[in-house]
């Protein structure tokens, strides 16, 4: 049964003389616990999906479901995280992490308790009582990872958490996201640029197109490289045959919207 379903989801962004399609008859399902990547240009509605989902903004066309119920009625037990951690620099990070809890009035003794236990598995403990500014970049992407998972959120939302780090703090990041959401069986879609990222991550990786956005080739990635933790995973020799699969894809999709914008230039003229 599916868990998260999207059926024929389109969105239009209107202004007073005009409007923008930014995504038309978007459609899949995600089974429990699976982990899927959103990979695409800029400009082709990936976030858009995510705040869709999200129930920050609602959709234009469509239908989109968790568990069979309307996301409308489902946005508290959806988990979201964004590229910058957005912590409060006045607040301590286990104050950070135990923020949401508070105000939705769920806050216990278990969840601090939660909150320490989450911050000792990503490395943390000893920072608990530390204020964001003391962190680095890494420690803080950690922190809101943690913030995230308190409240224990059927489906995780990541809009390019690794992008605004250096490269090896991004690997180091994505091998302990990984192995803490597949240790907690966590529903997951990633947004991100990166092809590596999503092979290393995610079980399928569904390729976009713009203008409007659309999904144009869903790609499954071997079980083999599932199994691998993502700095193994692009070692292995069938890392670097979907590579290429999915670059091609991408570089077509480019192409041919380099096309489109040749002929509206030229009727243009």
């Amino acid at each position: 049964m599916s868990f998260l379903t999207l059926d024929h989801v389109s969105h239009y962004y209107f202004s007073k003389n005009n409007y923008t399609k930014a995504l038309d008859d978007i459609s899949f399902s995600i089974q429990k616990g699976e982990f899927i990547a959103l990979l695409g240009p800029s400009g082709c509605g990936k976030s858009t999906i995510l705040s869709i989902i999200a129930g920050i903004i609602k959709q234009t066309e469509g239908k989109v479901s968790l568990q069979k119920k309307e996301v409308e009625t489902t946005a508290s037990e959806i988990g979201y995280m964004l590229q910058q951690d957005y912590l409060f620099p006045w607040k301590t990070i286990v104050d950070n992490v135990l923020l949401g809890p508070k105000i939705t009035h769920t806050h216990s003794k278990n969840t601090e308790q939660k909150a320490l236990k989450l911050l000792k598995e990503v490395g943390l403990a000893e920072v608990a009582n530390a204020y964001p500014s003391s962190l680095s970049g890494g420690m803080r992407q950690r922190a809101a990872l943690v913030r995230t998972l308190i409240n224990d959120p059927k489906i995780l939302l990541l809009d390019e958490p690794f992008s605004a780090l250096d490269y090896q703090t991004k690997l180091k990041l994505e091998e302990l996201v990984s192995k803490l959401l597949k240790a907690y069986h966590k529903t997951t879609i990633l947004v991100t640029h990166d092809i590596g990222e999503a092979i290393a991550m995610s079980d399928r990786i569904f390729v976009m197109d713009a203008n409007p956005g659309t999904i144009s080739k869903v790609f499954e990635v071997p079980i083999e490289l599932r199994n691998e933790p993502p700095l193994l995973v692009r070692r292995h020799p069938k890392y670097q045959i979907l590579f290429d699969k999915v670059w091609e894809e991408l570089d077509q999709r480019e192409n041919v919207q380099t096309k489109k914008v040749v002929s509206i230039n030229n009727e243009g003229d």
